[in-house]
């Protein structure tokens, strides 16, 4: 299963590192990634791949939500397909 994984808060050393290792960890693929800092916000957009994982959906969703408040950042792992139904014009 695919899932778009959104990153936003004040920029800080480690934002990238912390959520890629629960990631790593829980053996998550990252397919694509695209982080900006504007102003001194940093935003990032992951699409990762779960195909791998032992973990379920809800547990990763939870491990990287803890992770995002451990950063001060705000985590949001939204699956593929609610995402694209979301955004369907």
């Amino acid at each position: 299963m695919k899932a778009v994984l959104t990153v936003i808060g004040n920029d800080s050393v480690g934002i990238i590192a912390g959520i890629s290792s629960v990631l790593a960890n829980d053996n998550v693929n990252i397919i694509d990634i695209n982080q900006t800092i504007m102003s001194g916000m940093f935003t990032m957009v992951m699409i990762i791949e779960m195909n791998e994982s032992e973990s379920d959906f809800s547990t990763i969703n939870d491990k990287l939500v803890k992770k995002g408040k451990e950063l001060g950042v705000q985590v949001i792992v939204t699956r593929e397909e609610i995402y694209k139904s979301m955004h369907r014009i």
